[in-house]
């Protein structure tokens, strides 16, 4: 069989590596990644090994948004990492390196490489150029606020166009420090991907070299002995949560990370986000709060001079292992310094802000945690109204039409892992928020999450979830509502002995699908603030 499909007789004296292809057309994130994958393959030839290419799924988020389709998104993570450790496992490869390219694909490769615990690297398949509109850098997040903006009058329906076609110029993942390049990032500063992985063009020839140097890498861990979980340790997660913070990364960090631990079998919890993130500093100015599209950042020199700023400040573990073979200090040892002048990443003397803009909550809205995002140009404090629904699609028209007002705090639930099912992004009602003016007036709480592209005032993953009886369920139309960033507290303004009642009266609703990827997903997963994992002690 294996003759048939290109091996020579002395290919069967080789490592076999299996080559992790994300392909896929339906999103442009991914377009691009059957060509690394034979750049791959191909470093994995020349450097001794026999290279097997095997496709899994992705989805798009992007495309998605804001509609019923979105349920699927989280859930690919487990799909992903489900059929990689099946193909691997039935197959029996020596090694593995595995290309992906939007936000699921990224940690749920991570979470199959981590359950086969075989020789292994992650390439990413690189950020996309900027799109341009009338001389401005625009990105996929521009059209959703651009929507909020065409809703308050304040665009055109031929400016809506025009930017909607120019916005995504080709191949590679979302343009800002959004999942999809945060969670790049944070594979980086784990260990498991080639220093400036993350930080490449879709499509350049740094990015080629990268493929092939991954293929050669994966030898070289095959003759070493050392396997994903030798790399992702505990002070490697802390590497990793130090950089996205570092970067003003996406919320989505926290639910994949405490995944990838999960798998990993690495003891992290959300509240080792808030340990790490009282010393750390967010130092990029990168969109969606911020100035700069990643391509900007690729063209200073990437990550690696930022992780060699943390490392000499002593933010983060220089001992670690990584793919290279070596530890992230000797990774890190010779590494440039970013161009004088620049302003993209800044230096500990003039932070963005002085500690993490990742804040876990806690409070009687959420016992078990709640995870937002306060870059701190929304303020640290916000109390409002309750302004109640029991869907996205529902909130959405609300502030579209005009219903949202001032003053508000936006409450979607049955939204969460188990009550969506899957967890939706809240990308368009943030966007909308954020388009119509209302970003600093305005505040949205959800158990379900954000895409990396959300700012504003807002809070998701509350656990434990609506669906599973949280206060979440029970919250009312003019409820008091406060959001504290400085004490870490959500708060539902009754008197326990009100919420104690409502809870008792709360029946929860029956499943929103009983047949189906979506119906298995719902039973097997577990709280946000535990992952959302499918596969947790079965």
């Amino acid at each position: 069989m294996l003759y048939a499909v290109g091996f020579t007789k002395s290919d069967f004296k080789k490592p076999q590596v299996g080559i992790v292809s994300t392909w896929s057309q339906v999103t442009p994130c991914n377009i691009h990644i059957d060509q690394l994958a034979v750049n791959v393959a191909m470093g994995v030839n020349e450097a001794g090994g026999k290279a097997v290419v095997f496709n899994t799924i992705t989805i798009s988020d992007g495309i998605s948004m804001g509609s019923e389709g979105m349920k699927y998104s989280l859930v690919s993570r487990e799909v992903i990492a489900d059929s990689i450790e099946t193909v691997a496992g039935c197959e029996g490869f020596d090694g593995l390196v595995a290309i992906g390219g939007c936000d699921k694909n990224m940690p749920g490769c991570l979470m199959g490489l981590a359950r086969l615990n075989r020789p292994a690297v992650f390439v990413y398949g690189g950020t996309i150029l900027p799109g341009d509109y009338h001389g401005k850098p625009v990105d996929v997040v521009s059209v959703f606020e651009a929507v909020g903006q065409h809703a308050a009058g304040k665009m055109s329906d031929a400016d809506l166009d025009d930017i909607e076609s120019v916005a995504i110029p080709g191949a590679g993942s979302c343009g800002g420090m959004y999942t999809a390049n945060t969670m790049a990032s944070a594979i980086e500063a784990l260990g498991m991907s080639l220093p400036n992985s993350s930080a490449q063009a879709a499509v350049s020839k740094d990015k080629e070299n990268d493929c092939e140097r991954a293929g050669a890498a994966v030898l070289n861990l095959l003759k070493l002995g050392i396997r994903p979980r030798d790399i992702m340790t505990k002070k490697a997660f802390e590497n990793a949560i130090t950089l996205i913070i570092a970067l003003g990364g996406s919320t989505n960090a926290v639910l994949h990370l405490l995944a990838m631990a999960n798998v990993a079998g690495v003891k992290l919890t959300i509240d080792d986000f808030t340990r790490i993130g009282k010393r750390v500093p967010v130092l990029a100015d990168l969109k969606p709060s911020g100035k700069y599209v990643m391509a900007e950042l690729v063209k200073i020199g990437g990550t690696v001079p930022l992780m060699k700023m943390l490392l000499d400040q002593g933010l983060m573990y220089g001992d670690c292992m990584t793919v290279t073979g070596k530890t992230m200090a000797e990774n890190l040892k010779s590494a440039p310094s970013y161009p004088a002048g620049q302003d993209v990443i800044r230096g500990f003397d003039n932070p963005i802000k002085k500690n993490s803009h990742l804040v876990v909550l806690y409070g009687n809205l959420a016992p078990d945690g709640a995870v937002a995002k306060i870059s701190g140009k929304e303020g640290l404090r916000f109390t409002g109204k309750a302004i109640v629904f029991e869907s996205e699609e529902k909130a959405l028209k609300a502030i579209l039409d005009g219903t949202v007002k001032k003053g508000h705090v936006i409450v979607i639930r049955y939204e969460g892992p188990k009550g969506g099912p899957g967890m939706r992004e809240m990308l368009s009602p943030t966007s909308a928020i954020m388009g119509k003016g209302l970003g600093k007036d305005v505040a949205l709480v959800t158990d379900g999450r954000f895409s990396g592209g959300s700012h504003g005032f807002v809070v998701g993953h509350i656990s434990p979830e609506a669906y599973v009886g949280g206060p979440l369920a029970v919250v009312k139309n003019g409820d008091s509502i406060t959001i504290d960033a400085e004490k870490r507290e959500l708060s539902l303004g009754i008197p326990p002995k009100e919420l104690k009642a409502r809870l008792k009266g709360w029946k929860q609703p029956k499943p929103r699908y009983t047949r189906g990827v979506l119906a298995k997903y719902a039973k097997l997963v577990n709280s946000a603030h535990l992952g959302a994992v499918t596969d947790s002690d079965l």
